[in-house]
């Protein structure tokens, strides 16, 4: 058998529906706006009967019976008007209501044609417009019943006359043709109701799966590791992801995201958006987000191609990627640990040993001094790299520690002076407020050292020649530290591989110091950075506050 084009749609019976369970079924505004529109044209219609009538005394109405005539239009505009209140109060129900309009429609209009004579005055085709509007309000289900009511009411009408008035001539045969004029447009208004029923079911359908669609879609875009942003074509921002606030800290800006202006909140975005509008081909760098301090890689998608409905900016965070390198590298460093660890110490520690054995006995040997500094410098040196590989491998293993940075910094220098023989006033620490940062102790002293060295290295060895400074970023959330030494900086062409192992410019350098420090960054929440906006060295460490700065 064929199954139903519409399985959901619900079938309401065309006959008496009021002891069944859709009687109660829960009607919309929908209904009963119809029927009060239903309700007005009743009212209209008998107004215009009564003026025709009483003002213009047109003979065609109530030429048999006047005064009858009379009494029944004015009864039927004083029912229209007592359902127009009715329909205001909704009780009793729709369908009650329907029904009691219809049939006093059918009522008083056969009254009214028994007055103006019978058949040949046209009233009873009036009928034919009450019964369609039934129908289609009533979406079929009295549509039938009221055209049965109508065709006994014109019957009765017709044998009354028959009876009741002198040289009356009944017309039967009209009778019928206008009771089946009746069940026609009945029966046209009940297929035309059902097709209407079955095409809201399926816009309410196609509505229930454009929602559920729009819903997932919403989880997607929420539930996306990285910042989704919709921007319209005045650079507001009209929708963003929980991601997009982590990021850009939009939450804590505005309440209302209509005020969010993408220029006010993130002006390197906006300013990118801009060229992008003006060169879709254009690539951009990674970009380090002001309020966060996340890196990003910023992307663009209009939603049509003239930017006429705004664009789609994603942001996606270079920190999760490089999480994941980061534990791959990490297994190919433990590897490459553990061989050299076996392969590499065991014979340096022989080389090492046999050089100190030449160093004792090179008077009686004449063996040349030079030589043996040279294997022996060198020795410490690849035993320097060794140590600074393997503890790359340790560096996964974070242990925070809440540290007040003011008295953490200033021991430190103390150390650091006193280790490398450095005057201590080439080191000028400037800070009023005590800040406390979650960082792994002995990670940061490592970070400041390398960092500390460098800048002792670049700078010119006089007093104040190394500044180091603490201060709260925009947000107030995280705390600022900055090295800036007076040397000539790092060369522009060079900025780029400062962080990569093994590059050095240094002589004796292993070239592992500023990676080491980047990656203890990264393990500790932080992150590393050189400012190249400086004339002069200036790297930038980022640290999380364990509660707001101030």
């Amino acid at each position: 058998m064929p199954t139903s084009t519409y399985p959901s749609q619900t079938k309401h019976s065309i006959f008496w529906p009021f002891h069944s369970k859709l009687a109660s079924a829960d009607y919309t505004g929908q209904y009963w706006c119809s029927l009060y529109y239903f309700n007005i044209y009743r009212i209209l219609l008998g107004s215009s009967l009564l003026i025709s009538v009483w003002k213009f005394e047109l003979t065609s109405f109530g030429s048999h019976h006047y005064t009858l005539f009379l009494y029944a239009g004015l009864s039927h505009v004083v029912c229209s008007c007592i359902s127009l209140l009715l329909i205001k109060l909704r009780t009793p129900g729709f369908s009650w209501q329907l029904a009691i309009q219809v049939i006093c429609d059918i009522v008083f209009f056969t009254i009214m044609l028994h007055a103006s004579g019978g058949l040949q005055s046209g009233l009873g085709a009036i009928l034919l417009i009450s019964l369609a509007a039934a129908g289609l309000i009533s979406r079929g289900r009295l549509a039938l019943f009221f055209a049965s009511i109508a065709t006994i009411s014109l019957l009765l009408q017709e044998t009354y006359s028959l009876l009741t008035v002198n040289y009356y001539s009944a017309q039967y045969s009209q009778a019928g043709l206008l009771s089946m004029a009746y069940f026609a447009v009945a029966w046209l208004a009940h297929q035309l109701a059902k097709h209407t029923l079955a095409s809201e079911q399926l816009a309410k359908e196609r509505g229930i799966d454009l929602a559920n669609m729009s819903q997932v879609n919403q989880l997607v875009i929420q539930d996306l590791q990285e910042g989704v942003l919709v921007v319209d074509k005045h650079g507001v921002i009209r929708q963003h992801n929980s991601y997009a606030d982590k990021l850009l800290d939009l939450r804590s800006s505005a309440n209302d995201t209509k005020s969010l202006k993408l220029s006010d909140y993130a002006p390197d975005i906006a300013e990118r958006l801009k060229r992008w509008q003006g060169d879709s081909k254009m690539n951009f760098d990674l970009l380090r987000l002001t309020h966060s301090h996340a890196l990003v890689r910023t992307r663009f998608l209009p939603i049509q191609a003239d930017f006429s409905n705004g664009v789609v900016v994603f942001l996606e965070d270079m920190g999760r990627i490089q999480a994941q390198l980061q534990q791959l590298k990490l297994a190919a460093v433990g590897r490459l640990t553990a061989n050299i660890a076996h392969e590499i110490r065991n014979p340096l520690s022989a080389i090492n040993h046999a050089a100190e054995l030449l160093e004792e006995e090179q008077q009686e040997n004449h063996t040349n001094p030079r030589l043996v500094h040279i294997i022996c410098d060198n020795t410490r040196r690849l035993n320097k790299i060794v140590q600074d590989v393997l503890q790359l491998n340790r560096r996964n293993i974070p242990k925070p520690d809440i540290l007040e940075s003011h008295d953490f910094i200033k021991k430190f220098l103390e150390e650091f002076c006193d280790v490398e023989k450095i005057d201590r006033d080439v080191f000028v620490f400037q800070n009023t407020n005590k800040y406390l940062v979650s960082f792994d102790r002995d990670h940061l002293a490592q970070i400041l050292w390398n960092l500390c060295r460098n800048a002792w290295r670049h700078c010119r060895k006089q007093a104040g020649s190394v500044l180091i400074e603490l201060s709260t970023t925009t947000n107030g959330h995280n705390v600022c530290l900055n090295i800036i030494d007076d040397g000539p900086g790092v060369d522009p062409q060079q900025v780029k591989e400062i962080f990569e192992p093994f590059f050095t410019t240094a002589d004796g350098g292993t070239g592992l110091g500023l990676y080491v420090a980047r990656e203890l960054c990264e393990t500790n929440q932080s992150s590393l950075d050189y400012i190249e906006d400086s004339s002069s060295g200036h790297f930038r460490i980022i640290l999380s506050c364990s509660e707001p700065c101030r």
